[in-house]
């Protein structure tokens, strides 16, 4: 039995995922491509908690479960290094910075009629976001592209994805992923085995085969808590967003058709700028775009069914514990499963296939994210995005600096700059 300070549900691990993940919480600008890449600096070439093999394996999987795929790549990550506990942990702790960022300006958009703009410090934190995405696909690169059969993956998927993107087709990503993961398959069926060994469990998959669900007590007690007033409102809406949350395939984009569907024309809770202030601001501040549903709760709760300020709060919390549920629940089940995926020859194929074409992905939403960076609306190169976008590059190819401080600082560059 391993030592209480290395054991996997042992305190110390809990403790530092949680530290790692509320810091991330508030530090993860940039949307899931910029996530994955700041989770891979931290558990894989900070920490070592992962090999990139392994941390790649876990990004192609969480590809194929509904729900945000960067808040499940985090929950695997606390499950892996801390059990049950951590899986938690790990989840909570990346998605309620997001939460008590979003309840103020939710606040002020109430009383005010509008958003706070932070426009200024977001030209240079999303100029340093593409220049982590870059790092991070690079060594993605050396791991999934590694020899003539996942080089022609990755090229064809890159080719496929701007050839679905061109015609609108819709979830590109699932195609390609399928795709790729036949094409291992298949080539894993026609390999010979090998010879079968001993297997070993890896050294940071948790011994507890069960999850304990007392731990998880929390997420409906906010619900419990509502006032008898607007119960039957808020359960509807906590409804829809767990029916959004257990059935969400997809980009940023996906999640707005949803909501346009359930909430603008079939509830009629919100005309159509309201949702885009709510997903504007979901994109603007750090963590899952999900995290939207804290917004649209405490908008509905405060206002629609007149809750105020402490019901709009209450209605936060709840759109936002109804949303990411669905994620914990389905990582608590691929959790223990994928160990065996990894080991099985064949399975182990198709994750192969998968993460070749993850690179390619990875590189197709690079190339989107800046280009929106360095060309303003007009048409003109934003020379502070690209200045940004060097030297930070520069820094992390060179230094081992913790990307949250080029972070900061490039959101302090950013408001500088224009401020003068």
């Amino acid at each position: 039995m391993p030592p209480p300070e290395t054991s996997p549900q042992s305190p110390h691990r809990v403790a530092e995922v949680a530290r790692l993940f509320l810091r991330l919480g508030f530090t993860a600008f940039g949307g899931p491509a910029a996530h994955v890449a700041l989770i891979e600096e931290e558990v894989v070439h900070r920490r070592n908690w992962l090999d990139r093999q392994h941390f790649l394996d876990i990004v192609s999987a969480v590809n194929f479960i509904p729900g945000p795929n960067s808040t499940e790549l985090a929950i695997h990550v606390g499950y892996l290094r801390a059990g049950w506990r951590g899986l938690v942990a790990a989840g909570v702790c990346f998605i309620v910075p997001a939460m008590l960022i979003i309840l103020p300006i939710a606040w002020a958009y109430v009383a005010f009629g509008a958003k706070p703009g932070v426009g200024h410090a977001l030209v240079g934190i999303k100029a340093c976001m593409v220049a982590i995405v870059v790092v991070a696909m690079g060594r993605f690169a050396k791991t999934g592209v590694r020899d003539p059969f996942t080089t022609a993956i990755a090229l064809l998927s890159l080719a496929s994805a701007v050839l679905l993107q061109h015609y609108h087709i819709p979830q590109p990503e699932l195609i390609i992923l399928a795709a790729a993961a036949l094409a291992g398959l298949i080539r894993a069926a026609a390999r010979p085995a090998p010879a079968a060994a001993t297997p070993s469990p890896h050294p940071l998959t948790p011994s507890s085969p069960h999850p304990d669900l007392r731990r998880t007590s929390f997420f409906v007690l906010p619900l419990s808590l509502a006032p008898a007033t607007f119960t039957v409102q808020l359960t509807t809406m906590a409804l829809f967003f767990l029916k959004v949350g257990a059935t969400l395939f997809g980009s940023g984009y996906v999640l707005a058709s949803f909501l346009h569907s359930g909430l603008v024309e079939q509830h009629r809770w919100l005309t159509e700028q309201e949702l885009l202030d709510a997903i504007a601001v979901g994109q603007v501040t750090p963590g899952p775009l999900l995290t939207a549903a804290t917004f649209i709760g405490y908008l509905l709760s405060a206002r629609n069914f007149g809750g105020g300020t402490g019901g709009g709060i209450l209605g936060g919390v709840v759109a936002t514990t109804a949303i990411f549920l669905p994620s914990f629940c389905f990582v608590a089940i691929l959790g223990p499963v994928l160990p065996r995926l990894r080991a099985n020859r064949l399975a182990r194929g198709a994750l192969d296939g998968m993460n070749a074409a993850v690179v390619s992905l990875i590189l197709v939403v690079s190339i989107w994210f800046a280009r929106s960076v360095m060309w303003n609306p007009a048409g003109h190169v934003e020379r502070l995005g690209v200045a940004v976008f060097a030297l930070a590059l520069l820094i992390l190819i060179v230094t081992k600096l913790n990307p949250t401080w080029l972070i900061a600082a490039s959101a302090l560059i950013g408001l500088i700059v224009y401020g003068l």
